[in-house]
């Protein structure tokens, strides 16, 4: 009797496990741990912007590939805070190189979940430094027991509403505020 309890109790864990894990909503829609980075975010609602901006600056494939890459993805809101005609001054084929460096700059190369950030924060005496796909630095810092802001390189700073949307390339975290390069 212990061993088929035993059994029934391992199998329904795993079972909530599983859906939990998979149940990570984004805009709407459920972000599967299966798909990567690019099927995932074009499911959001919340990250129109954001799809239109990596379309245009043909980052599509880079972000499709292997991986495993960090990305900090501003949401609809975060990008109506800029300037107005930022984003359509951006999205002109014209300057698709800022485009470019701006996206990329929102990239890190690995797989950067709270954990690994918030122990990268303590390791580091409560600032840590992340180097972007653009060549640019992002300092993390604790805001809180369980949140964690960025500070871009022109001193501005966005919070992480959502975090560890785990794709099979990598993670993506949520953020409220566009990071600007240099």
């Amino acid at each position: 009797m212990r061993s088929f309890s035993s059994a029934v109790v391992l199998s329904a864990l795993a079972l909530s496990a599983t859906v939990s894990f998979a149940d990570v909503m984004v805009g709407g829609q459920s972000m599967l741990p299966s798909k990567d980075i690019i099927d995932n975010a074009v499911n959001s609602a919340d990250h129109t912007t954001l799809v239109a901006a990596v379309k245009a600056a043909d980052l599509v494939t880079t972000l499709k590939g292997k991986g495993p890459f960090t990305v900090f993805a501003p949401t609809n809101a975060a990008f109506q805070k800029l300037p107005a005609g930022t984003v359509e001054n951006l999205l002109k084929l014209e300057n698709k190189a800022s485009l470019s460096k701006v996206l990329t700059y929102h990239v890190v190369a690995g797989k950067f979940d709270f954990m690994t950030m918030a122990q990268e924060i303590k390791q580091h005496k409560g600032m840590a430094e992340l180097a972007t796909v653009s060549g640019g630095k992002l300092k993390l810092m604790m805001n809180g027991s369980h949140n964690i802001s960025i500070m871009d390189e022109s001193g501005h700073t966005a919070n992480i509403s959502t975090y560890d949307v785990m794709q099979s390339n990598g993670v993506i975290n949520v953020i409220d505020t566009v990071l600007l390069p240099k």
